[in-house]
């Protein structure tokens, strides 16, 4: 099952993985100092995201409060550093792809942008609230959720964030196609595969384990997957020769 066009040149690849190593230096130091920063916002996004899943939360531990401010800490440095690190990351093609313009770069950090910031909101505006409220449902007058706040946190984020990044599927496939790696023509053939993988990260990533919800995640992304073969074509890949 073969269908990418060509291998990377090793002598390309060690000086390409020596940029991305300094990026992700770089990129580790601004989370670390936006995580700072988002340590004073946590207790109003701890509202916010109580308020939009109704949820009742508990502390189970002393220190369960404290540790969730760190993780709501963390998760603002990286979603609010996620503007720098990719253009850290787009940063480093054009160095090792000539195929790669400037102008292309600027283009492809903007729709990066765009898009993580559109899998953010259909999370919050869809996915989350609609996804433990249907969990939430099944309570009874003998059975009351109690909610671990850790664990709530590190759910909404992981939730969130990966979400985020899934909507970069188009972008990452045009990328692909835009330094010559694989083309739409070639990855088309292999649909079939592609679903099933889908259905796999749908799974691993979705907040609940019913098909419901399972569907609300995998229906976008098989979408966005159609969207990114579109964007190959036009986006200056190799052809098939």
């Amino acid at each position: 099952m073969q269908f990418f066009d060509h291998a990377i040149d090793a002598r390309k690849a060690l000086p390409l993985l020596e940029s991305l190593r300094s990026a992700l230096i770089r990129i580790a130091v601004v989370t670390v100092t936006l995580a700072v920063a988002g340590y004073f916002l946590a207790e109003p996004i701890l509202a916010y995201l109580h308020r939009i899943t109704q949820t009742e939360l508990v502390a189970y531990g002393i220190a369960d409060t404290f540790f969730s401010t760190l993780k709501i800490a963390l998760a603002v440095g990286v979603m609010a550093g996620m503007p720098y690190t990719l253009y850290a990351l787009f940063a480093t093609v054009p160095r090792h792809f000539p195929n790669f313009s400037r102008k292309a770069f600027v283009g492809f950090w903007a729709a990066s942008m765009v898009l993580f910031a559109t899998g953010v909101i259909f999370c919050l505006k869809i996915t989350l609230p609609f996804g433990i409220q249907f969990l939430l449902s099944f309570e009874t007058t003998d059975i009351v959720a109690l909610i671990s706040i850790r664990k709530f946190v590190s759910f909404c984020f992981w939730v969130i964030f990966g979400f985020g990044l899934i909507f970069e599927l188009p972008l990452f496939m045009m990328l692909l196609a835009r330094i010559g790696i694989v083309d739409a023509k070639r990855l088309g053939r292999y649909r079939r595969y592609a679903i099933v993988v889908i259905l796999i990260v749908a799974a691993v990533l979705t907040p609940t384990p019913d098909v419901l919800n399972l569907l609300l995640m995998a229906g976008p992304l098989y979408l966005l997957f159609e969207i990114g073969l579109v964007g190959m074509k036009f986006s200056g890949g190799k052809k098939d020769e």
